[in-house]
């Protein structure tokens, strides 16, 4: 799979270890930053990186800063980005299983890095439960997106 990643600087350490993991398990990683420490804005990484997933150079992305809210607010404002912040193992899985987010935002000081990568391999290895009720809220979320870019 074809991953965006980005960090700011609160999340750069933790996304040194998530490249490296996600080319060890095969995946193709698009780095858009940032890569150092140097205070920095979110939103400068963020936004590529979200851009690369609507339009399909990537298939997902992955968005670390501090605590993950600042990654998740910017990248929830493209149509058709479903990103979303998890804390914890189920969090991680419900997020695919049923809302078939394709942007995972984390928290690179929230947790162990060893925790942020179960999240990121529970969401990488999680398929979206295609059919019934959870097909007719994306379906309805879509629409949302439709009508608003028509707006």
């Amino acid at each position: 799979m074809k991953i965006a990643v980005a960090c700011d600087h609160g999340g750069y350490e933790f996304k040194k270890k998530l490249h490296e993991y996600l080319e060890k398990k095969g995946h193709e990683v698009k780095n858009f930053g940032c890569d150092s420490t140097d205070s920095c804005d979110y939103p400068d990484h963020a936004i590529p990186a979200i851009q690369s997933v609507v339009e399909g150079e990537t298939e997902r992305g992955i968005l670390v800063c501090t605590n993950g809210l600042g990654m998740c607010i910017v990248a929830n404002k493209f149509p058709g980005i479903r990103a979303t912040l998890v804390y914890n193992e189920k969090t991680a899985y419900m997020s695919r299983r049923h809302n078939n987010a394709n942007v995972l935002c984390l928290g690179g000081k929230m947790f162990p890095h060893e925790d942020l990568l179960k999240f990121v391999e529970i969401w990488l290895e999680t398929d979206f439960e295609d059919g019934g009720r959870h097909a007719r809220r994306m379906g309805k979320i879509d629409r949302l997106d439709t009508e608003l870019r028509k707006a």
